[in-house]
């Protein structure tokens, strides 16, 4: 096998993982669902993942923080206006979600709640994870101090933990309620929130003409 079909099946038993794992929760998961969703032997999937605690760390790392990188990180860090980024970053994802996606819930917060407890390993990978996301936060918030969107008082390292941790409690409440609604409200909530952190005269109303 080449190089490139090498990742293209490592990569297709990542993704089929984060399905399973994010239907089930990763105890729950099965690697016969997994092997049947890629059509692979249990020899293929174990010469790329020598167990199942492998398979489930490198979801966390190259599916989970990935999609965090590509949809939050990378768009923060490259935006001009990084505060104004943030705020559309949270529109976009109250416009996306739906039925099914509160049904199943954030793979982050599912992850941090089932396995935090139980297993160091995902917990040290979870973590990371939430300090990038508290970094990248403070990074925008700290720039928006520069372009005068955020209060020279603010406390950008505390309001940037405020933000990841409200943002995942979104999802906790909205899939324990299975609503939508539910989500979206608490997203424009903590819209407000990042708005309060700028000048008074500022509103949500204000920023989405």
């Amino acid at each position: 096998m080449d190089t490139k079909q090498s990742d293209l099946t490592r990569e297709k038993i990542l993704n089929a993982a984060f399905g399973e794992i994010h239907r089930n929760g990763f105890q729950a998961a099965s690697i016969a669902s997994i092997l049947s969703d890629t059509g692979l032997t249990k020899g293929a999937l174990y010469h790329y993942f020598p167990a199942k605690h492998a398979l489930g760390l490198a979801v966390i790392d190259e599916v989970v923080q990935a999609g965090l990188e590509e949809m939050v990180f990378r768009p923060l860090r490259e935006a001009a206006q990084p505060v104004d980024e943030l705020l559309e970053i949270m529109q976009r994802k109250a416009a996306y979600v739906n039925e099914d996606t509160i049904k199943l819930g954030c793979p982050l917060n599912n992850l941090m709640q089932e396995m935090s407890p139980l297993d160091d390993a995902f917990k040290a990978r979870l973590t990371l994870i939430l300090k990038a996301w508290q970094t990248a936060i403070h990074n925008a918030l700290v720039t928006g101090q520069r372009q005068r969107q955020i209060r020279a008082d603010v406390d950008c390292e505390a309001a940037a933990l405020f933000i990841v941790s409200a943002w995942e409690g979104c999802w906790g409440v909205a899939k324990n309620m299975q609503s939508v609604k539910t989500f979206q409200l608490c997203i424009a909530q903590l819209q407000d929130y990042v708005l309060s952190l700028g000048p008074r005269s500022r509103s949500r109303h204000k920023q989405t003409q």
